[in-house]
């Protein structure tokens, strides 16, 4: 019995710093989103919150409203540079294949995403952190260079996802010299090319999410008409048997297990 306890007291205290180390994961990287937007006005004058009297009181309240508006979408900011997009759409392909209108809820739904995103990407967290966040924090760089150190973890993961196509196009329509090497493609141009790069790779993963579930449709449907049963819908006959399918085959782990292994290749 204590050895039970012991070993339940050592799973809680891990879980607990587990969750910390999450939390302040992602308030530095909410941080590192702001430096990355402020970036651009910093090179050329220092963000200042002085509202004295002179002709810069105008320019000063449009820095503050903008540092206000960086810091509301910094989540959404978050989301686009992270492996997110891909985790919550296919989860959300998935529950379509199934046939879940409501079930698991869209709060449920998203919650698991978030901490798969945390979890794929807390190498990138702590490297942005202890690179960029924590030598800003202890005054030992400027701002530029912080911004500059938190960013390059976010763009090595996204090059290393996004596919060339994507890029050459984003590329092509910046209307931009061609880049030599990866460290001079800009953001705005890798961004856009690593969402879309994502949005085809979890369509790739939802159409094989759809075809066992679209097998057991066709097959209840067939069975319904041999028995001249054609008034009753085969969805309403097929559900328990897709829920139960997933329930048997453990789908809750092949599916996170197969989205994690998708961006770290273990396995």
């Amino acid at each position: 019995m204590g050895g039970r306890r012991g070993t339940g007291k050592n799973a809680a205290d891990s879980a607990r710093r587990a969750f910390r180390m999450t939390v302040l994961s992602l308030a530095c990287v909410s941080l590192v989103i702001a430096l990355i937007a402020l970036a651009a006005p910093a090179m050329a004058q220092e963000v200042t919150l002085d509202f004295s009297a002179g002709t810069g009181l105008n320019e000063r309240a449009i820095q503050l409203v903008a540092l206000v508006t960086v810091l509301s979408l910094a989540p959404s900011i978050l989301i686009m540079v992270t492996s997110f997009t891909r985790i919550v759409v296919v989860l959300s392909l998935l529950r379509t294949a199934i046939g879940l209108q409501t079930a698991p809820p869209n709060s449920v739904m998203i919650s698991l995403a978030l901490f798969l995103t945390g979890f794929i990407m807390m190498p990138v967290f702590q490297q942005a952190y202890t690179d960029g966040i924590e030598p800003l924090v202890n005054e030992q760089i400027e701002l530029n260079e912080a911004f500059t150190r938190s960013a390059a973890p976010f763009r090595t993961f996204m090059l290393a996802h996004v596919r060339e196509k994507d890029l050459a196009l984003f590329v092509e329509m910046s209307e931009v010299e061609q880049p030599e090497s990866p460290d001079e493609i800009q953001l705005q141009v890798l961004v856009p090319a690593f969402m879309i790069s994502e949005l085809r790779r979890a369509f790739e993963i939802g159409f094989l999410l759809f075809v066992p579930f679209i097998v057991i449709d066709l097959v209840v449907a067939s069975v319904l008409m041999s028995m001249g049963m054609m008034m009753l819908p085969p969805v309403i006959i097929s559900l328990p048997f897709k829920l139960i399918f997933f329930v048997l085959v453990d789908g809750w782990s092949l599916v996170a297990g197969s989205l994690v292994r998708s961006f770290t290749g273990a396995g």
